[in-house]
């Protein structure tokens, strides 16, 4: 008989695992069995829970994305103003929780993925989407009609970012990316507003 309310701790420990096991390779040539072992569970109970590899990885592509959601949204409720709000977004961006070698590694994967999965190109045009709108919202008021070229732009270096840390040996350095991020904003408010 299973026990009562283990599913989603189980669950949860399969997306954990599968972020470590892209991270760990580098890549999407990861097992059901390799993540379920880093689990701690046997790959029968993963594919009992998720069916298969596809859907493990698309629920720690969800995960990921809904722990960079919150952390968007906290950023955002603790910040006043379009330009501390903007910088806010920045900070979230490459806070510890979404900016580690792990979840790094598994945000190039999943671009990857969408390449050739729908769900997955799906939920990646949902966090372009909204990175692009939150950019936007704080951008209008500080840069009028450039507002969409530098929310573009913010957004392709935030991506860029992510890529380049993938290259990278060493821990990861969010105070250089967001400072570089920063360094692009305030050049490009100043074109503005000239």
């Amino acid at each position: 008989m299973p026990k009562l309310g283990m599913e989603p701790i189980r669950k949860e420990a399969l997306v954990k695992a599968t972020i470590v096991e892209i991270g760990r390779t580098g890549s999407l040539d990861v097992t059901v069995s390799q993540i379920a072992k880093r689990a701690g569970m046997s790959s029968a109970l993963a594919h009992h829970y998720f069916g298969s590899k596809e859907e493990i990885f698309l629920a720690a592509m969800r995960h990921i994305l809904t722990i960079y959601g919150a952390e968007v949204r906290g950023a955002l409720v603790a910040s006043q103003g379009p330009k501390a709000r903007l910088i806010a977004i920045l900070h979230a961006s490459f806070s510890p929780g979404n900016f580690r070698r792990e979840a790094v590694s598994a945000w190039l994967n999943f671009w990857v993925l969408a390449q050739t999965v729908p769900q997955a190109r799906r939920l990646l045009a949902v966090y372009q989407r909204r990175l692009r709108s939150n950019l936007l919202a704080c951008l209008r008021p500080l840069a009028g009609a450039r507002a969409e070229a530098i929310a573009d732009g913010l957004g392709a270096l935030i991506d860029g970012m992510y890529l380049r840390e993938v290259l990278k040996s060493g821990a990861p350095n969010p105070a250089a990316s967001v400072a570089l991020l920063v360094d692009y904003l305030e050049t490009q408010l100043k074109e503005a507003q000239a």
